[in-house]
């Protein structure tokens, strides 16, 4: 008879079996669901090792997937994060940004990147400029708005050194005053790549503060009732070197969320030089359960990206994109 590690017994727990849609019970043996049934048919499955949960009613579901993530680069930054979801007016979401930054100790940013709108606001509107200013006047700032601006405050900009001399990357405008100076609203003009690579400025945190910053940021997926991720890859991540938190939360045993991951290639112009190396060092398929390589993504080429700014009129690809596609799926290919 196997061991049963853990039963959960007086619960709704849906199974996702049309025969048997929910159940009162459930039996887990090495990790995987061994048994449903009725509380007690499953009980009788129990040991004096096994751990018993009274869901007193409360309803079970199946693990979410999150079939796109950047849960490896997220993690990462986590603990340097303020979060806006669910606060309620654009005065409470300041009067936390002053306690954070008020908190925070240099050379550390108070970072807002994401999960927030306007609308959830009782004022309808974004922060300003100056309101950012006067909630922290000393520690960097930089407030991320879907993947249209980021708005940085007077001491991120000088951290920063963006000045009137400081151009406009391609596809994103640093919006100025009258004199040519940086107002502090950076602009995805279409291309989010000037959010990216602000923010990517921005100080790291220490390898061991990384490993709990992403140990949180599991433990808030698994909040929200997330257990599994496919991870995009993304800008930022460059394989194996920037992979080392992931691994050793995985050789610790310590990861909640099982994660296949894609390898995305970092530089315009050398992806195919970044998918000839890592063709060599791995494949689809190497890992387990937990961790497992999962292709190649988010975009395989550059050029092939698409927009974030779906305010801004779409662009026309470049002339460049199918001969640079055509010779990384040739290769992907190839190597399956």
């Amino acid at each position: 008879m196997e061991n049963i590690s853990l039963i959960l017994k007086n619960g709704k727990i849906a199974t996702l079996d049309p025969k048997s849609p929910e159940v009162q019970a459930v039996a887990i043996a090495d990790g995987k669901i061994f048994r449903t049934g009725s509380t007690d048919e499953i009980m009788r499955l129990a040991d004096s090792a096994t751990k018993i949960v009274d869901l007193n009613g409360r309803r079970v579901i199946p693990g979410l997937n999150d079939s796109h993530l950047h849960i490896i680069r997220g993690g990462l930054n986590y603990n340097m994060e303020l979060r806006w979801e669910g606060v309620p007016s654009l005065a409470d979401a300041l009067k936390l940004l002053k306690e954070q930054a008020d908190n925070t100790p240099a050379p550390q940013w108070v970072r807002v990147v994401g999960g927030w709108s306007e609308f959830q606001f009782v004022e309808k509107r974004l922060p300003t400029l100056d309101e950012l200013n006067k909630a922290a006047p000393d520690t960097p700032v930089f407030v991320l708005h879907l993947y249209a601006r980021a708005l940085l405050n007077r001491a991120a900009l000088n951290v920063l050194g963006f000045n009137k001399d400081t151009p406009d990357p391609p596809g994103g405008t640093i919006q100025r005053d009258e004199k040519g100076e940086p107002t502090g609203l950076l602009l995805a003009t279409p291309a989010a790549t000037i959010l990216y690579s602000t923010l990517g400025k921005t100080p790291k945190l220490e390898l061991s503060d990384q490993v709990n910053s992403t140990r949180h940021f599991m433990r808030e997926l698994n909040r929200l009732g997330i257990t599994s991720a496919i991870d995009a890859g993304g800008g930022g991540q460059n394989y194996p070197d920037d992979y080392e938190v992931i691994n050793e939360l995985h050789g610790k045993d310590q990861m909640t969320v099982r994660i296949a991951y894609n390898l995305f290639a970092q530089k315009a112009g050398e992806e195919l030089q970044d998918y000839e190396k890592w063709t060599e060092m791995t494949f689809p398929g190497d890992g387990d359960a937990l961790l497992k390589m999962n292709g190649a993504g988010e975009n395989l080429t550059w050029s092939a990206g698409d927009f974030e700014n779906f305010a801004e009129p779409r662009p026309d690809l470049p002339e460049k994109m199918e001969a640079e596609l055509e010779k990384i799926v040739e290769l992907l290919a190839e190597k399956k």
